[in-house]
């Protein structure tokens, strides 16, 4: 998902207490193994929300969405808290961080970079652990990134990896989506290759570089962050993802997942089939299913149908072994779909079943 111009810490502990307290830049951080996921020597899940706005506000000469910055502050992060948030997804536009094509001086390249990074560190600051992800990428022809595109342009999306991995590389509680949806192709294996490999024939009439070449532009930069990769089909695909998984030198990978109503997968398999392809991958690798929600609203802001589709995507994480891992769309008053009416936490629509989820699952 994106803005509204889009087409398309501890098991069973509490958000109380700081991860500054605990050291986040020299301690172990969040790591993969086998498929559980750690903070240091504790098991851990992410169980938080999308808070979206940087990707695009920059365009226009703003750091987030809204421009006043209520929705990245820390009265908002005290209203994510009282959902037990524990994560937070933060989007970002590849033009605006590179400062490239034009984008208003004041919104890109190392302001850009600032406000991000006062971002993060406030999450970090109250126990939330900041998944930083590339959203928005430049088009063909090297065109301004003002929407999604289906996988990072060749001549750029590494030199993004090698800037933000060098930024939070010693932030070892920061984490790194590479892509937010990849498209390149259909759930084929030459889809697949593109999606690991990158290059040409890929479906975009520019090259793009694969997982592959933005993960070894992370290490390259000594960043051992644990990584997140999305499948095709805008990260609801994920049949083939085990045998197309890249080779990772620090051995910290795992799969985002996005599962909503209309998600391409859903429609064509059905609900039993892509459960199955998400619990094969969950046997190897941790999930973050990075964006989850419910794309219908009911009548007075109420959860379409009773909230049975985000409720039931959330039992089966639940239910995985061990539990894995989910982040809700959107922490936002206009990024369909909704899950609050207000920065201060009121929920609406898929978000008032969420937030009673949150609150009554172990984290």
């Amino acid at each position: 998902m994106g803005g509204p111009e889009d087409a398309g810490p501890e098991a069973g502990g509490s958000n109380s207490g700081s991860l500054a307290d605990a050291a986040p830049q020299n301690g172990p951080g969040v790591h993969a193994v086998g498929n559980q996921l750690y903070d240091g020597s504790k098991a851990i899940r992410l169980l938080g929300v999308n808070r979206p706005g940087s990707e695009y506000a920059c365009l226009n000469g703003n750091m987030f969405d809204p421009a006043d910055g209520s929705g990245n502050n820390a009265a908002t992060i005290t209203a994510m808290l009282a959902w037990h948030v524990n994560a937070v997804r933060v989007p970002l536009n590849e033009d605006c961080w590179l400062g490239l094509n034009g984008v208003p001086a004041q919104a890109s390249g190392a302001a850009y970079q600032a406000a991000i990074k006062t971002w993060v560190d406030l999450l970090l600051q109250n126990a939330i652990y900041p998944i930083i992800e590339l959203h928005w990428t430049e088009g063909p022809g090297g065109a301004k990134a003002t929407g999604q595109q289906p996988m990072p342009d060749a001549t750029h999306g590494a030199e993004l990896w090698t800037a933000v991995a060098t930024a939070y590389g010693s932030q070892p509680k920061v984490i790194f989506e590479l892509f937010n949806e990849p498209y390149p192709a259909n759930d084929t294996d030459n889809g697949w290759a593109c999606w690991r490999d990158g290059g040409t024939g890929c479906g975009p009439s520019y090259a793009i570089v694969g997982m592959q070449g933005m993960l070894n532009a992370v290490r390259a930069a000594g960043a051992k962050n644990f990584v997140l990769l999305g499948g095709l089909e805008y990260s609801n695909d994920l049949t083939k993802w085990v045998q197309y998984e890249p080779t990772d030198p620090a051995n910290n990978l795992g799969a985002a997942w996005h599962v909503y109503t209309n998600s391409a997968t859903t429609g064509t398999k059905g609900s039993a089939a892509y459960m199955t392809d998400a619990d094969g991958v969950a046997m190897k690798v941790p999930i973050v299913a990075t964006e989850i929600g419910d794309a219908a609203c009911g009548a007075n802001g109420q959860p379409a149908n009773g909230g049975a589709f985000i409720s039931g995507i959330m039992s089966f994480i639940d239910a995985l072994t061990p539990p894995q891992s989910y982040l809700g769309w959107a922490w936002s008053t206009d990024d369909q779909p909704i899950m609050i009416s207000s920065y201060d936490g009121t929920p609406t629509c898929g978000g008032i079943p969420y937030k009673a989820h949150l609150l009554a699952t172990p984290h």
